[in-house]
């Protein structure tokens, strides 16, 4: 089933005017709007959040505006510009999906299918899309549905600040919509409500023979892209630098066998223009266009940059059965959407030095199953506070050379939070006698302790006074347990002196 993300971008003129113009922009407070010309009068053209609020509008008179805002911001709009950035911002989103394209004005489309579980499932790849933009100063809202239409009209009409319809929808989600949200001109809205139409579901129960004929066929075109019994390619944007090989055919292709062969084809010449530039493939997209104008799109990506067409075309090829065919490919495209630099390594043989196993491969077809985030390694971070004290790298990132402090030992398996337990234990400095945890008492045989750590006071206020007693401890089964108490065991804006479980050690 496809699945479209549809961007909405509210105040997209004046983001771009804004981060175009960094120190020196209005502040986000002062209302602001881009003026053009409509014949022989000034409008608006567009108004940020703070002039929206004022009441000001798309169409209206400047001088109306100025005088409903004092101190309005004006500045003069510039289409071409927002298109351009607009594109920008289309390639920018190329790591999320292999077919993205803008929607102008205010717009961009992406074809998602098969992408979001690369991005920890369609939640959390809106939430990383719409967190990456609101870090960049672009206000955005998002819907997710199986038509481009369908997205379109929910990321406007809506969105707040997300959207996901279910898949498989049909006309219900789109019923209760305004006729704007058809992507229909002007004219026809004004000329359907005064015929009273309203809302998308009142034209779903109209025939369409008598909408055709005064209004022509864009009505009923619109509702079946929205409803998907009309196809509507997404045309995906391509960097002017992109490497990409392409491959038509005479006549459709659609088995599985014929398509490997050919994806084979198309990497050894990808790689071809991938060693005459020095470089090495760090994602792949293969889009299949189909003949009843609709693409299938595969994504790959490797953890190091890579050349070795073996390698890339199994990674490519172990994607073959989430492409469907349809009734034929026609069109096969093959591009290096990530690429870095990689240089030739020559391979000694020597009685000394010992090699060192390659794992990536590995590490690839493990990446493109289940997904990057799910594949990394834990690396030492510079903190006493042990929550903080390691974090997440990509499973082949270069060893920094940081390592753990070893004065202390530390327990191999840290919980993601400390539990609470209930314990018997003389203030300040001893250990716990007993302590009780999951409902189970452990009596202490052994203890060693304890060390004490101090807030981070540089990340929070709240940390200045705040200290942590951790204690070693051994029960009578011979296990050995982390226990701290929040606090010095005297001062109680050290700590609550309440007890927690943190870690076990092997």
């Amino acid at each position: 089933m496809t699945r479209v993300v549809s961007l909405f971008l509210p105040s997209w003129s004046t983001d771009r005017l804004r981060r175009k113009a960094g120190d020196a922009a209005p502040p986000a407070e002062a209302p602001l709007v881009l003026i053009g010309r409509d014949g022989n009068r000034r409008v608006v053209l567009a108004a940020d959040a703070a002039a929206q609020a004022a009441g000001l509008r798309r169409g209206m008179p400047v001088t109306k505006a100025q005088v409903l805002v004092p101190g309005l911001i004006v500045r003069d709009a510039d289409p071409a510009a927002d298109a351009e950035a607009l594109d920008r911002l289309a390639v920018w989103l190329l790591r999320f999906a292999p077919i993205v394209a803008s929607d102008p004005p205010d717009g961009i489309v992406i074809d998602t299918t098969g992408a979001d579980h690369l991005h920890g499932g369609e939640p959390a790849m809106l939430e990383g899309l719409l967190g990456r933009l609101a870090m960049s100063g672009i206000v955005a809202r998002a819907a997710i549905a199986d038509t481009w239409g369908a997205a379109h009209a929910l990321a406007r009409y809506a969105a707040w600040p997300t959207i996901i319809a279910g898949s498989g929808h049909r006309q219900a989600i789109l019923e209760p919509l305004p006729l704007d949200a058809l992507r229909i001109t002007a004219a026809t809205v004004a000329g359907l409500r005064t015929l009273g139409f309203e809302r998308i579901g009142d034209l779903l129960e109209q025939p369409r023979a008598p909408l055709a004929l005064r209004f022509g066929p864009e009505i009923g075109r619109r509702i079946d892209q929205a409803l998907g019994d009309t196809a509507e390619l997404i045309e995906p944007i391509r960097p002017a630098d992109l490497i990409e090989v392409r491959r038509a055919f005479a006549e459709p292709i659609g088995a599985a066998e014929t398509i490997a062969h050919y994806i084979g084809k198309l990497v050894v010449q990808l790689c071809e223009l991938l060693e005459e530039r020095g470089l090495g493939a760090r994602r792949l997209d293969l889009i299949c266009h189909r003949v009843d104008n609709q693409a299938q799109a595969v994504r790959v990506g490797t953890a190091t940059p890579v050349r070795d067409v073996k390698r890339l075309t199994r990674l490519l090829c172990d994607k073959i059965e989430t492409i469907s065919p349809g009734f034929g490919i026609e069109v096969m495209t093959l591009s290096a959407t990530a690429a870095e630099r990689l240089d030739r390594k020559q391979i000694v043989n020597s009685l000394v030095e010992e090699s060192v196993p390659d794992v990536s491969d590995l590490i690839d077809t493990l990446m493109n199953r289940v997904g990057e985030r799910a594949i990394y390694r834990l690396a030492p971070v510079a903190s006493d506070v042990a929550e903080r004290s390691v974090c997440r790298i990509p499973a082949m990132a270069a060893d920094t050379g940081a390592s753990w402090p070893g004065h202390w030992p530390r327990p191999s398996r840290l919980l993601a939070q400390p539990e609470p337990v209930e314990t018997v234990a003389l203030l300040p400095d001893h250990p716990p006698v007993s302590f009780t945890w999951r409902g189970v008492r452990r009596r202490v045989k052994r203890a060693d302790g304890p060390e004490r750590v101090f807030g981070e006071w540089w990340k929070r206020d709240a940390e200045l006074a705040a200290v942590r007693d951790y204690f070693r401890v051994e029960d009578d089964a011979g296990e050995r347990y982390w226990l701290y108490r929040a606090g010095d065991g005297e001062d109680a804006a050290t700590g609550s002196h309440r007890w927690f479980l943190h870690g076990v050690f092997g």
